[in-house]
């Protein structure tokens, strides 16, 4: 099956939600903005939009050498993340919830984790999977692929209770995942707190708590700045993320890759720094 056959599909499953367009940005005239404005989550931005659309614009801004006068030869993308090989320094993020719109006849819950953890597997590079109201300690749609995996995945959880994390990260251990993390900037989501699965802010020492509860390598992610970034490293934090929820928390923060170089710079030396929002594809 072809991209265009894919999104051709997509458009029919996701009629009056998302138009399946060749460019995701959040263009105001697009149609997930109008559905999604002023909600928490979604597949659009908060509020405004604006943070969804400046992860955009912040990619935009980066432009590339052409240069092609000179001996040929065959590119390595290859990398490593916390000593795994990948084809390349590219994983999917740990989206979830997407049966939020449209329900189980777009696509449940198990079947985007299997999806993205075994299609990740298969393409040589590592699938995160996320965390949202449906999930509980019965019910670990992420977990559950990554097993199938062989362990091969990598498990984000969204800032709950400390000891339904540690719980969690037990249970991951079991699998043998690759690493487990906090998602800390979803303290802010309000449909967890409605469907009863409530969210909190964690602190350093909070933070300290989980890494020390797990044989397997932290992740913190969710930071915007270079204080959070030198908390989750000081907590012992192996990686972070800088993230903004796709925009999807606080309106009118700036892009990902706007904050990328000073949070770099402050803490290049401590661990793995990851990015996401925005990024569409390899082109």
């Amino acid at each position: 099956m072809s991209v265009e056959e894919d999104r051709k599909k997509a458009r029919e499953k996701l009629k009056g939600i998302c138009g399946v367009y060749r460019i995701c940005d959040g263009d105001p005239s697009r149609l997930c903005q109008g559905q999604t404005y002023g909600r928490k989550l979604g597949l659009g931005g908060v509020g405004s939009g604006a943070s969804f659309t400046n992860n955009v614009l912040a990619l935009k801004k980066i432009k590339l050498k052409m240069k092609t006068i000179e001996a040929d030869f065959e590119p390595n993308t290859e990398s490593t993340f916390l000593g795994n090989k990948i084809i390349a320094p590219i994983m999917a993020a740990s989206v979830s919830g997407v049966n939020s719109f449209g329900g189980n006849d777009v696509i449940t819950e198990k079947e985007l984790c299997r999806a993205i953890v075994l299609g990740c597997k298969d393409a040589g590079t590592i699938g995160f999977r996320g965390d949202t109201y449906t999930y509980s300690l019965e019910n670990t749609f992420g977990l559950d692929a990554i097993a199938e995996a062989k362990g091969w995945g990598i498990k984000i959880c969204k800032p709950r209770k400390q000891e339904t994390l540690i719980e969690v990260f037990k249970r991951a251990e079991k699998i043998g995942v690759l690493a487990v993390g906090v998602d800390v900037d979803g303290c802010g989501s309000v449909i967890m707190a409605k469907h009863n699965a409530h969210v909190y802010k964690k602190t350093t020492e909070e933070l300290k708590e989980l890494v020390k509860s797990t044989k397997l390598p932290f992740i913190v992610k969710g930071i915007m700045c270079v204080a959070d970034a030198k908390a989750a490293f000081e907590a012992g934090a192996k990686a972070i993320v800088v993230s903004n929820h796709g925009g999807r928390v606080v309106d009118h923060s700036p892009g990902t890759v706007d904050v990328l170089p000073k949070i770099v710079g402050a803490v290049k030396d401590k661990g793995t720094i990851l990015v996401d929002g925005g990024i569409r594809s390899g082109y």
